[in-house]
């Protein structure tokens, strides 16, 4: 009997290169998402430290120029905080999106690999059933 061929096998072959593609591709944005993350609790920190250094000033006596600078450099941190959260937002909705794209495409490789196996198993069959008929019929020939 001739050897087993998936017809889809090329088809397969390139679901699964793609899957690689996706599967990169989201790592990529993982990896921006995780940046954008440090970034903001940098900055998250970096306020902390500098509104805490504001408040012990005050307590010890502050020139009003120094806490005007001390509250413009708060305000300033703090518009650039919600900037970078805001773009963290957008990773993370671009990281969803990636996710989808490659849970989708790994369906699409799933439901090959199971027809593959499928096709495999008949395939199987059919040659246990050649087999067993050749056997069958080497043991009438001999009797």
């Amino acid at each position: 009997m001739k050897k087993f061929t998936f017809q889809l096998e090329s088809v397969m072959n390139f679901k699964n290169q793609r899957l690689e593609s996706k599967k990169a591709e989201h790592a990529k944005v993982i990896a921006k998402v995780n940046e954008q993350n440090e970034k903001v609790d940098s900055l998250l920190e970096k306020f902390k430290c500098v509104n805490a250094e504001f408040n012990e000033k005050k307590m010890m006596g502050i020139s009003i120029i120094d806490a005007m600078q001390y509250s413009g450099f708060l305000y300033k941190l703090e518009v650039e905080i919600q900037l970078e959260k805001r773009q963290l937002e957008k990773l993370k909705k671009a990281e969803e999106e990636k996710r989808a794209e490659v849970v989708e495409v790994k369906i699409e490789t799933s439901t090959l690999e199971k027809l593959k196996e499928k096709k495999l198993e008949i395939y199987n069959k059919e040659v246990q059933k050649s087999e067993e008929l050749y056997i069958e019929e080497f043991v009438s020939r001999n009797l």
